[in-house]
């Protein structure tokens, strides 16, 4: 990719991360950010849209956050990390957005359909929940960011902002904000290790970057194959089973997986050594990422430093878009 592609990714502070959240773009953004201008935003604003009553909660979560990314392999000194709630242009133009996007379009929304389905909100719906598709479009326009990692079911978060993004040029004299595309990784949407269709933290089916080595063999250990597979020698299915759906995802032998699954679909192969197979790969993968983590969280200050100075790099960027869009919409700038 070139040097002039833009990036910007980010994660609410609602707890420590997870695989899903390796799989789904972490991964992709310590393989891209020695190639592209690449900004993480830490959305803590975001994060409040259903946690408007527990601020501490994100407070809390913000440093655990930043020592996952440093364990990953975010390197700050070719990544920006910075904080949503410092970089006021992101609020007002999500404000202007807000103007120009219809209540029903927010709730055609697939995303935001589901999630409020999932969190039992109803009609106690936080206001800013369901505008939080228009801020994510705020985020990414202020960054003037052309590509967008992510997993396939933010794919209408990015749709949305493009949408803003044409209404909101045809109000202005000339095109300031660009459009974004979706980059997908491999593994876009880890199911959860019970089987259910997204690991998320509110369904409390993650496997934690930090997990200790018994939390994984458990977790393994729980995890659905194929229940018509009863006995070694029978036929098992591959399509639908959690175990293999993991060694897709994170096993960096993939001959080694075709020939398991090929063994598997033909029947001879246990379901024991397929987990023991996943639970070496999961333990391989997320050691040295607990040992760095443990390292990097005893340092708050050091984590909350590296905030701060990406925060005021992003903050001047963020302002510059905002002043385009004001002067191109004739608001005066004092």
């Amino acid at each position: 990719m070139s040097m002039k592609t833009t990036i910007l990714t980010g994660d609410r502070p609602t707890g420590p991360l997870h695989l899903g959240h390796f799989a789904g773009s972490l991964r992709q953004r310590v393989a891209l950010q020695n190639d592209c201008q690449q900004y993480v935003l830490v959305a803590d604003l975001q994060g409040m849209t259903d946690n408007g009553s527990d601020p501490q909660k994100i407070s809390n979560n913000i440093p655990e956050v930043l020592a996952d990314y440093l364990a990953a392999g975010i390197d700050p000194s070719l990544t920006t990390i910075c904080l949503q709630s410092s970089l006021p242009a992101l609020a007002e133009l999500t404000m202007f957005y807000m103007n120009i996007v219809t209540v029903a379009r927010v709730e055609r929304n697939p995303t935001v359909k589901h999630e409020i389905v999932q969190k039992g909100f109803a009609r106690s719906l936080p206001v800013g929940f369901l505008a939080y598709p228009i801020s994510q479009a705020a985020d990414i326009t202020a960054f003037k960011a052309s590509m967008v990692p992510v997993g396939s079911d933010q794919l209408p978060m990015i749709e949305q902002t493009n949408e803003i993004v044409h209404k909101m040029n045809s109000l202005l004299p000339e095109p300031v904000l660009n459009h974004c595309k979706a980059l997908l990784s491999e593994t876009s949407r880890l199911p959860g290790i019970d089987g259910n269709a997204k690991m998320s933290k509110s369904l409390g089916n993650t496997l934690l970057l930090s997990a200790d080595e018994e939390t994984i063999h458990r977790a393994v250990n729980s995890m659905y194959t194929d229940a018509n597979h009863l006995k070694v020698s029978d036929p098992g299915q591959v399509k639908g089973n959690i175990v293999f759906t993991y060694l897709d995802a994170f096993h960096p032998n993939k001959t080694l997986v075709a020939e398991m699954k090929a063994h598997y679909q033909r029947g001879g192969l246990g379901d024991r050594i397929c987990k023991n197979e996943l639970e070496v790969c999961l333990q391989e993968l997320i050691a040295p990422m607990r040992e760095r983590r443990a390292t990097y969280i005893q340092d708050k200050g050091m984590l909350m430093g590296i905030l701060k100075k990406g925060s005021e790099r992003a903050h001047e960027v963020t302002q510059n878009t905002l002043r385009e869009v004001k002067q191109g919409l004739g608001l005066p700038i004092l």
